[in-house]
C-alpha cells in the first residue's frame, strides 16, 4: 500500500552477539513467539517474527553483534502498539537470558534490542 494508505509497518531488531549459536538463536525467537502479548499478536497476524543472519551485511550491525530477529507489526494500528511491543520485547529477553543461565553452562550471548526502520527487509 502507498504511504498515507493507513497501514503501518514498524520493526524490533534483537541482535545476538556474535557468541551466541544458532540454537540460540532459534531458542529466542521460540521463547519470543510464546511470550504474552506478543503471543496474542501473532495469532491476529499482526506481528511477524523472523530470523535474520547479520553475517552478509555490510555494516547495519553494531560492532560485535552477528544474528538478528526482527518483530514486525503490521497494519494500521502499529504506531500506536509499537512501544508496548517494545516493552514486552525487552522483558522477554531478559527472562530469556535468564533462563539460559539457569538450563545451560556459560553466560547467555548479550542482547541489543531497539526499535528499527520500518519493514527492514
Amino acid at each position: 500500500m502507498a504511504e498515507g494508505d493507513g497501514v503501518a509497518n514498524r520493526a524490533i531488531r534483537v541482535r545476538l552477539d556474535r557468541t551466541a549459536s544458532e540454537s540460540d538463536v532459534g531458542a529466542l525467537k521460540e521463547w519470543l513467539a510464546r511470550e504474552q502479548p506478543l503471543q496474542v499478536w501473532l495469532g491476529r497476524g499482526e506481528l511477524e517474527i523472523r530470523a535474520r543472519d547479520r553475517s552478509d551485511d555490510e555494516g547495519g550491525a553494531p560492532m560485535g553483534f552477528g544474528d538478528e530477529i526482527v518483530l514486525a507489526l503490521i497494519g494500521a494500528g502499529a504506531s500506536a502498539a509499537f512501544k508496548e511491543l517494545l516493552h514486552a520485547v525487552r522483558v522477554a529477553v531478559e527472562a530469556w537470558r535468564s533462563n539460559r543461565r539457569d538450563v545451560e553452562d556459560g553466560e547467555p550471548p548479550r542482547v541489543d534490542v531497539d526499535g528499527a526502520d520500518p519493514d527492514p527487509r
